[in-house]
């Protein structure tokens, strides 16, 4: 059986925020470690029927690259339910919510007001 490793460094300040984070990933096409300015892993526990998440993001990650982030991970996993479940309605509603989510950053952006 064929393994693969991802393997990610945080560095970390003197309060323990990051301050860099950097992956590899053994089937990566990338030869060098990957940048990132924010990430999200996420396990399933099925024993426990639970999920354990790590969210980590730098010093210099901008709202409006967060709002992005978020954005296209809310697609991302749409897509990934869909192709899981074959759930087309719930898929949609997932895409439809993170559009929504987009729009309204979005707005705020424009209008601080709001």
């Amino acid at each position: 059986m064929k393994q693969s490793n991802i393997t990610v460094d945080i560095e970390l300040d003197e309060n323990k925020v990051p301050q860099n984070i950097e992956w590899v990933a053994t089937d990566s096409t990338a030869d060098m470690k990957q940048k990132a300015k924010s990430m999200m892993l996420a396990f399933w526990d099925g024993a426990d029927k639970t999920a354990l998440r790590i969210d980590l993001w730098t010093k210099d990650m901008m709202v409006d690259e967060m709002a992005d982030f978020y954005y296209q991970t809310l697609m991302g996993m749409a897509d990934s339910y869909l192709r899981a479940t074959q759930q087309t309605e719930l898929s949609a509603d997932i895409k439809n919510f993170a559009k929504t989510f987009y729009k309204k950053f979005r707005d705020t952006q424009t209008n601080p007001s709001k």
